[in-house]
């Protein structure tokens, strides 16, 4: 996921090895991989309401069984749909400060992951179509983030090696361009979120996943020789 950290300028230590003239820089470095979400993730559902609870959750179950079984016929498989929210609440009306019993409301909600990214809008339609009047979560990520992620680390890499040089250079010192330590800070792969209200806008659900950063932080410590 991000990280928004920001991580302050290089900074000097005392020498480590003052008979050798031997000093440390310690510098950060990122890099990022920009590349196009080839996953959706959506979470939506049926919410339903009586003054019956057994009514209630049986609308809801045979909603929810149609979206299901609509799904599955547009070939996503059992296992990329999952049940992240079931919930029953008591409902009441208040009027004059008095408090009415008015029913009891349902809520059901499914993730569904989607690896064909261009059925997004068919799959949202066909619930829709099959009862689903709830769109909480909507999502673009990519299936092997670690791919995209490893690039991101190597540039993160090569960027503090270049402050690093940088920075002797300027001192008019000698870099030992091997770090003597680096640690990762940071795997940021975070979904991109679409705003989920444009769809009741829409007649067709127009998708446009837009494009996700994958981003790698890195801290590095180096040594120079005056």
């Amino acid at each position: 996921m991000y990280y928004n950290q920001s991580f302050p300028p290089y900074s000097m230590m005392s020498p480590s090895f003052p008979s050798n003239n031997q000093y440390i820089i310690k510098v950060s470095g990122e890099g990022s991989i920009p590349t196009t979400p080839d996953r959706a993730i959506i979470v939506l559902g049926a919410i339903t309401e009586s003054p019956n609870i057994s009514t209630a959750q049986k609308e809801n179950a045979e909603t929810m069984s149609n979206i299901i079984n609509s799904l599955m016929e547009l070939g996503i498989p059992r296992e990329n749909l999952k049940t992240v929210e079931y919930r029953i609440d008591i409902q009441y009306d208040y009027e004059d400060g008095k408090q009415t019993f008015r029913g009891y409301k349902v809520t059901y909600l499914l993730q569904i992951t989607i690896d064909k990214i261009d059925q997004t809008g068919l799959v949202i339609d066909t619930a829709v179509k099959n009862g689903a009047n709830s769109v909480s979560d909507i999502k673009f990520t990519v299936a092997h983030p670690n791919v995209y992620y490893n690039q991101a680390l190597s540039l993160a890499i090569k960027n503090a090696e270049q402050k690093a040089v940088t920075i002797a250079k300027t001192l008019g010192a000698t870099l030992h361009q091997v770090p003597n330590q680096v640690q990762e800070v940071s795997a940021t792969s975070e979904p991109v979120p679409y705003q989920t209200a444009l769809y009741a806008k829409s007649v067709a659900t127009p998708i446009q996943p837009g494009q996700l950063e994958i981003s790698a932080k890195i801290t590095a410590e180096y040594s120079y020789y005056q």
